[in-house]
């Protein structure tokens, strides 16, 4: 949907909007306290999880062990064929990561969620996710016959048990959001994954501006050089924040954010 009104040159601002549309939009979001919460639960490492978190709530992803890794793909409730774009994501917010301010975007120019906060400063977006031959050539196999829960589990394969529940299968695996590791790229553009980046207690909340389909794992990255299966657990905590404010400090982290959040917030007019 485009941004820019019948006026030559124009790009389209908040003030730009008219009173009923501009009326919709919150002062602010609102922080965590615990009466807000809406629910709370664990999540093992090696597991996989999805579920719907509507419009105005936020979900917060704390890590439970050292060198967490949470792979993460979003979704329109609405219409799947929206979702994640990395690409959009990254050149629009001129990144090659993800961080506290910045936001993720869908194919159409919508923000599905945005980070409001984080302790951790860069959470991975090229570096994919484990499938059963990495898994494998690793850590080795532990298939549930022998050894039930205590299996080894891959990324892939636990995103297509849960796409499935809504519908969607192996052509929806887009590139996904890696939250509390980071790759780095060097001059030759070899990829190495950065250990010890992250810690128990680290978090990031994520506010959701769209009603989404989340769907996490949280497998090992995929280059995660550790060759013992040992996949960190994380709490999911969401609660009522309602949506980004006209001052929210994602929407102005540059204009590309702020013509997304229009784009968004017409779409729910």
């Amino acid at each position: 949907m485009s941004t820019r009104d019948s006026g030559p040159g124009h790009v389209l601002t908040f003030d730009d909007l008219p009173p009923l549309a501009r009326a919709a939009v919150p002062d602010h979001s609102t922080a965590f306290s615990p009466e807000l919460t809406l629910w709370r639960e664990r999540m093992p490492g090696g597991y996989h999880w999805s579920g719907l978190v509507r419009r105005g709530n936020s979900l917060r992803i704390t890590s439970m062990g050292p060198q967490a890794n949470v792979s993460a793909l979003f979704y329109n409730f609405e219409d799947r064929a929206e979702r994640y774009n990395m690409p959009d994501t990254l050149k629009s917010q001129s990144t090659a990561y993800i961080r506290k301010g910045l936001v993720c975007y869908s194919d159409m120019g919508r923000v599905l969620c945005s980070v409001a906060d984080s302790n951790c400063e860069w959470h991975d977006t090229i570096g994919g996710i484990s499938d059963a031959d990495v898994v494998a050539e690793r850590q080795g196999i532990k298939r549930y016959q022998e050894y039930r829960n205590a299996m080894h589990r891959n990324a892939r394969d636990g995103f297509l048990t849960q796409l499935g529940k809504w519908g969607l299968g192996k052509r929806d695996v887009v590139p996904n959001v890696n939250f509390f590791s980071k790759v780095e790229v060097d001059e030759d553009g070899d990829m190495k994954f950065v250990t010890g980046h992250s810690a128990p207690g680290d978090f990031v909340d994520l506010r959701f501006e769209m009603n989404t389909i989340v769907v996490l794992s949280t497998c090992q990255h995929r280059l995660d050089p550790n060759p013992r299966y040992e996949p960190a657990g994380v709490e999911l905590l969401c609660w009522r924040s309602g949506t980004a404010g006209k001052d929210d400090h994602c929407r102005l982290s540059m204009p590309e954010n702020g013509r997304g959040f229009i784009n968004t917030e017409r779409y729910y007019l």
